[in-house]
């Protein structure tokens, strides 16, 4: 009896190991509903390229991402499954045409570099000297309404997946994205505290 109870203890233990092994964080999806985010935000969209050199070029993580899924083949993943980036709500289309309605506004102080890019997925001044004293108590209003709305956003993005908990991973995806896709110039600050130029 005690041989039998063990096994079954074994049994129940690796089956919940196996569930909780195969829940993972989406990357190479969430990076791709982050690109499709950003474009929209800024107003422009990424001509197609040759799928070959993307993957060349891509970032380790998106390399990994895709080890990933030629593992998901093998394995297939428990929550993961029932991810999706491209899903939205109200609350997700209301916040993401508030933050292109706002960016036109503060394109040009990215520009300059008065303004920059931070590691959490978010905007910062960055030189406030560098915005006429009669903008900065706007631009720093443009900056604080901004952020609030992509926390809102990272959150329900998060929400719509069923996984509050992505959040932190959802706002470092997008933060690596933006650093991608940050115009020739524009100013990220990394996860160390320095900032950086494009």
């Amino acid at each position: 009896m005690t041989i039998k109870r063990t096994l079954l203890v074994l049994a129940a233990l690796l089956a919940v190991g196996c569930v909780t092994i195969n829940i993972y964080f989406p990357e190479a999806a969430a990076q791709q509903a982050a690109d499709r985010i950003i474009d929209e935000v800024r107003g422009v969209r990424d001509a197609a390229g040759d799928e070959t050199s993307a993957v060349l070029s891509a970032p380790p993580g998106v390399l990994v991402a895709a080890l990933g899924r030629a593992l998901d083949w093998l394995v297939p993943p428990a929550a993961a499954q029932a991810a999706n980036f491209d899903a939205s709500s109200p609350a997700s289309r209301a916040l993401e045409q508030s933050l292109k309605a706002r960016f036109p506004a503060l394109k040009p102080y990215l520009d300059t570099g008065a303004v920059g890019l931070t590691a959490a997925g978010l905007l910062d001044i960055r030189d406030r000297n560098a915005i006429p004293l009669a903008e900065r108590n706007r631009v720093r209003q443009l900056v604080t309404e901004q952020n609030t709305d992509w926390e809102a956003l990272y959150q329900e993005i998060a929400r719509i997946n069923g996984h509050p908990e992505w959040v932190d991973q959802i706002r470092k995806v997008f933060a690596d994205r933006w650093v991608a896709k940050a115009s020739p110039g524009w100013y990220h600050r990394d996860a160390g505290g320095s900032w950086q130029r494009k």
